[in-house]
């Protein structure tokens, strides 16, 4: 094998290992296995990925990735704009898209607030949330971080943003899973479960 050949493979593993999770050996096995196996798969990868990298932003009212200035939740009429949720990931997003009826719309943070990386109130896009939240159309804000130390730092700052726009806030409930058994469940969730325990109706 040539310098040049070997080289370009060399790159090849490299670039692969941006993606999280993968490390030396796994960026490797997917290296020779599209080099091996499927480079028609590969070339339709990079073809893809180029543009993906080219053409998708982020929705101008909510964050979220999109092709168009506004993304088909924000675009749809048929999404209640009282309603707004703040989660912190597109992934957060598309879980409660999947598993729940909500209606409302979102706004994506894009992180959680966490100065050791970084994260400030800048970089989750407080401007934007507050001219959501002043223009009088949420009446409710569903605070959906992760049940984290950041997660729960970035609900209280979210609290506390609503309450001076006069917006009621509320946070998703966290507790035991549906068909978990208590002795399983670990420590900080169980005592958060016990701690927000509701009356039963």
């Amino acid at each position: 094998m040539s310098d040049a050949s070997s080289n370009l493979l060399a790159e090849l593993i490299e670039a692969l290992r941006c993606l999280p999770g993968v490390g030396p050996k796994s960026a490797q096995r997917m290296a020779f296995h599209l080099l091996e196996r499927d480079r028609d798969g590969g070339l339709r990868l990079a073809d893809v990925l180029h543009q993906a990298m080219q053409r998708v932003g982020h929705c101008k009212s909510c964050r979220n990735f999109s092709e168009a200035e506004a993304c088909a939740i924000c675009a749809s009429g048929s999404r209640d704009p009282s309603l707004l949720c703040v989660v912190e990931t597109p992934a957060d997003l598309l879980a409660i898209e999947q598993a729940t009826g909500y209606r409302g719309r979102y706004f994506v943070l894009m992180g959680r607030l966490s100065p050791l990386d970084g994260m400030g109130p800048h970089e989750l896009g407080v401007d934007l949330l507050k001219r959501r939240l002043a223009d009088g159309e949420v009446r409710e804000l569903v605070i959906a971080t992760n049940p984290t130390v950041e997660g729960e730092a970035t609900a209280h700052w979210l609290g506390q943003l609503a309450r001076a726009s006069n917006v009621p806030a509320t946070r998703l409930a966290h507790g035991v899973p549906l068909g978990g058994e208590l002795e399983y469940v670990d420590r900080s969730t169980l005592a958060h479960a016990f701690g927000s325990r509701q009356a039963m109706e």
